[in-house]
């Protein structure tokens, strides 16, 4: 993959997950435990599934679709601090599908700066089986729809 740069446009189609940051997400130099940052991403994916899926996000997946997607990477670049002074927006959307997987990007912004780029990738499993599959039609036609058309 690619380093991310904050030249890397973001799509019209990413979802916005809004993150309330707060004095507990912090450490003693009062910005954003880096600890925090993968979860405010993974909490910002589970995001797009549920505004995608309506309203149902990994757990729904997991559990009523028999459903799992694990990682199997995670990559991140810090660009600026975050700190409890205000919302966190995460951009969030599909980068490209496999047959198998899928890519997602996060761009975590606060007052219209970038302060971290993420990518993730997932492999699909059965939950119960834990073996990789491709994911269902109706899925697959989701999430390519929201991949930029340049990346398809």
């Amino acid at each position: 993959m690619s380093k991310l740069t904050e030249m890397d446009p973001r799509p019209i189609g990413a979802i916005c997950h809004k993150i309330n940051v707060t004095w507990g997400d912090c450490d003693p130099a009062r910005i954003v435990y880096t600890g925090r940052l993968p979860w405010f991403a993974l909490d910002a994916i589970n995001g797009w599934w549920e505004a995608r899926l309506g309203g149902d996000g990994w757990f729904q997946l997991e559990v009523d679709h028999n459903l799992g997607t694990p990682f199997v990477r995670l990559e991140m670049d810090f660009s600026r601090p975050v700190t409890p002074r205000h919302p966190l927006l995460c951009y969030v959307w599909p980068e490209a599908l496999g047959e198998t997987s899928i890519t997602f990007r996060v761009d975590g912004e606060q007052e219209g700066q970038r302060c971290f780029s993420s990518r993730s990738v997932n492999v699909f499993v059965t939950s119960y089986a834990f073996r990789k599959c491709t994911p269902p039609a109706d899925l697959r036609e989701i999430v390519l729809s929201a991949i930029p058309e340049p990346a398809r």
